[in-house]
Order: structure tokens, then sequence, then C-alpha cells
């Protein structure tokens, strides 16, 4: 059994087989950090400042819906941390695991498709070759 488990969700239709993975493997008294990396745009000269906020407003208030929709579908007697961070998301989900002590990062085998995904690569992919602590992934079905 795990005391402090990561869940970084992306939104993807997956959140229901990631849960039940971890409430089998959670320990009674643990605790679940529901995570998303949020991206950040910077402006250019090919867009104005207002429009850049406008986009990184948008991309965090998603990451907020998705985490607060993953945690969610825990009981309430679940220890959950909510957490949106900003940054690449490999990287990020990492470093939170490092700075948070968690034992296990549970991890989808699949998210996010296409241009997106090609254009940034596969974040799982990257967790598991960066990562300082065990790594679940978890092929959905």
């Amino acid at each position: 059994m795990y005391k402090k488990i990561l869940l970084p969700t992306d939104g993807s239709a997956y959140a229901d087989q990631e849960v039940e993975r971890v409430k089998n493997i959670l320990a009674e008294d643990g605790e679940v950090i529901v995570l998303s990396v949020a991206g950040l745009l910077t402006s250019s000269a090919f867009q104005s400042r207002k429009k850049v906020k406008k986009v990184n407003d948008k991309l965090k208030k998603d990451a907020q819906r998705y985490v607060d929709n993953m945690a969610a579908k825990f009981d309430d007697d679940v220890k959950v941390t909510k957490m949106v961070v900003r940054g690449f998301p490999s990287d990020a989900i990492n470093e939170v695991a490092n700075n948070e002590g968690v034992d296990l990062i549970v991890i989808s085998a699949t998210g996010k498709s296409g241009l997106h995904r090609f254009v940034l690569g596969s974040v799982t992919e990257n967790v598991l070759k960066n990562s300082e602590v065990d790594v679940l992934l978890v092929h959905n079905e």
C-alpha cells in the first residue's frame, strides 16, 4: 500500500480507470495529490499581451476543472490534495513528485493525442524516463 500517490490528469477520458487503480493501492491513511499542469504562453510580436493573458487564464481554468473532476471521483474519507501548476507537463509532474515526497505516480499510457501530442512528445514516456519515484502505468481499455 502506498501512503502518498501523485495522480496527474490532462482531462482525458481515462480518469475512472486511474482512480480505481489508486483506490486499490492507497493506504487507509494515505493521500492522493491530483495534479494538472497548465500551459503558459508568452507574448510575442504577433500576439497582444491581452490575448495571451486570456489564453493563459483559460488554460489554468481548464486545468483546475480537470483536477476538480478527478478529485470528485474519490470518497469523502480519502485525503485528496488538488494542485494546478504551470510548466512543461512531464517536468512539472516529476518536480511535484519530488517536492511532495510521493511514493508513486499513477499515469495513463495514453492521454490527449493528435497534433498536441506529436508536438510535445509523450508526457508519459518522459515521466517514465526521468522519474525518481516508482511509476504505475495504467493501460486503458
